[in-house]
């Protein structure tokens, strides 16, 4: 490989990461003109909520839906691989962005607030504040870079956990979440309320 081509390599792969960053941008202006308030009406961030029925849940940094987010990267990343394969990393997450962008918008917009608030346990559900909605996507790409470096074994034993974990805390997890918003179940509906 000439000096050449690794340059040529190095002019792609920072346009492909520019692209990246643009997608996030997007994302949080679109999120500011849909009215979404930046930060939590509390008017302080805080690096954890720990309390899923509060107000302060999805408003903050993270929160216990960040494992889903973290299985988004691992699930894009997977899709990328097989879709993009040979390509640059960064084109590969420059397709999980765009997916998880576009899942943020959408699950930010009247329709699926109004779905979380009918058809599951989220009765106060009123969205995501645009820094929880943009480090949604951060912690993403954190699972996305993970899922690059890591064996396929150990990714798919942490989403295990994960799912796991947070559906015995919090009576919540990714796959309970979609199914709820799919294929509502009164039982699991009834179970996750604690009753």
């Amino acid at each position: 490989m000439t000096t050449l081509d690794t340059a040529d390599r190095a002019k792609h792969q920072t346009f492909w990461f520019a692209a990246c960053i643009a997608v996030l941008l997007i994302q949080i202006i679109a999120e500011y003109m849909m009215g979404r308030t930046p930060i939590c009406t509390c008017g302080y961030v805080k690096l954890w909520e720990g309390t899923v029925n509060s107000s302060g849940n999805s408003q903050h940094i993270s929160d216990w839906y960040t494992p889903s987010h973290i299985i988004h990267g691992f699930i894009f990343y997977g899709i990328a691989h097989l879709v993009l394969r040979g390509k640059p990393i960064a084109m590969r997450l420059l397709l999980a962005l765009m997916i998880e962008s576009g899942w943020e918008l959408l699950e930010n917009s009247p329709l699926i607030i109004d779905r979380y608030r009918t058809a599951t346990i989220s009765l106060d559900y009123y969205g995501d504040s645009i820094l929880n909605s943009s480090m949604d996507t951060v912690f993403m790409v954190v699972g996305f870079f993970f899922a690059s470096r890591a064996p396929v074994v150990l990714t798919i034993a942490i989403a295990i956990f994960f799912e796991l974990f947070t559906g015995y805390v919090i009576r919540d997890n990714l796959t309970l979440n979609v199914l709820m918003l799919i294929w509502p179940i009164e039982a699991i509906k009834t179970w996750q309320a604690g009753i």
